[in-house]
């Protein structure tokens, strides 16, 4: 039997996210605009809308959609905001934060995927993206953003993305050791980087960001 792509696009998101406690209308309404089956790879089509990770390459996963809606639900992004992507994959989420942002600047070090998401991006309609290659830990963006997500995860927290943050700006980040990681949305609070904790999940760690290997005897 056909997938019925609206149907399971519905269902993933009254069935999984909207349980999930993501109720920000203008989420939901991104997360039912972008067609999520275009920005997921040919072999895992069939699995779009499931509620499990799908592996896109290097290493990489596209995260569960229940993981994306809480993600951002929690930056609030606003009509006006600049957002900063760190971890373009396979461009989905960039996309759904391009329906919610004025602009979206969003890196990868890897070149392919800057370079297919950049294509699906553009067959898609978006022209307030733009993506790059480059290793987020060698990179500088010369400027501040309303609103960070990085796409993978960290084991400490790296204060330099949170320089890159406007004064009031918000960032998501999924710190820790797996497999019980926490994600969290951080803010300036004074000159001490704040963290709110939202909910536990498990990714993989963005490249220069592991855990320090420990040896015991």
């Amino acid at each position: 039997m056909s997938l019925n792509l609206d149907q399971a696009r519905h269902a993933m998101i009254e069935q999984q996210v909207r349980p999930w406690e993501v109720l920000d209308p203008r989420v939901l309404d991104a997360l039912a605009a972008v067609r999520r089956e275009d920005f997921v790879p040919a072999a895992y089509r069939q699995l779009a809308f499931a509620d499990v990770p799908l592996p896109i390459g290097h290493g990489e996963i596209m995260m569960k959609p229940v993981v994306e809606g809480r993600l951002l639900q929690a930056l609030a992004v606003a009509d006006g905001d600049e957002v900063l992507e760190i971890g373009t994959g396979t461009g989905f989420l960039t996309a759904c934060l391009a329906r919610l942002a004025r602009a979206v600047h969003s890196i990868d070090r890897h070149d392919d995927f800057a370079a297919d998401a950049r294509q699906r991006l553009a067959a898609a309609g978006f022209t307030n993206v733009r993506t790059e290659t480059a290793d987020a830990f060698d990179w500088q963006p010369g400027r501040m953003f309303d609103a960070i997500t990085v796409t993978a995860a960290v084991a400490e927290v790296p204060e330099r993305f949170g320089r890159w943050l406007k004064p009031g700006g918000r960032m998501f980040l999924v710190h820790g050791a797996s497999p019980v990681q926490e994600a969290a949305l951080f803010t300036w609070r004074g000159d001490r980087l704040h963290g709110e904790s939202l909910f536990e999940t498990d990714i993989p760690y963005l490249h220069g960001a592991e855990p320090v290997a420990t040896f015991t005897l």
